[in-house]
């Protein structure tokens, strides 16, 4: 059913944990019915210099957001623009169509901790 690239996120999940002196957070899912992520991001001279994710959901959200991070990381904010689940699913190798939505929830808290990132810079919050 699975790969073995997204076994092996799901078994050996990359950047993940807490960030306490985040530039930006963004969290996204219902905990309720079981997916629910948490995203945490540093950013200097707009390039993302640390990401770190937890997550209450399945091995697919887990595999798809540790995926994420690899492939933002050290990133600028340009070069990230414009990712997509799509983008996650492909650089996956591909996820039974029951479970590409996971690649999505991801992607949108990425972008909501980018947006946080956004209004504290805005605001003078961060560095």
């Amino acid at each position: 059913m699975y790969n073995q690239k997204v076994v092996e996120h799901f078994t050996n999940p990359r950047n993940i944990g807490e960030m306490n002196d985040a530039h930006g957070i963004g969290s996204y899912g219902d905990p309720d019915c079981g997916d629910y992520l948490k995203i945490y991001i540093k950013v200097n001279r707009d390039t993302i210099t640390d990401i770190k994710f937890k997550i209450f959901g399945c091995s697919t959200l887990i595999a798809t957001t540790s995926v994420l991070t690899e492939m933002v990381k050290g990133k600028s904010l340009q070069e990230i623009k414009g990712i997509a689940g799509d983008d996650i699913v492909d650089e996956l190798g591909g996820l039974p169509e029951d479970k590409t939505h996971c690649a999505k929830l991801s992607v949108t808290a990425f972008y909501f901790a980018l947006q946080d990132y956004q209004k504290r810079k805005n605001l003078g919050w961060t560095r």
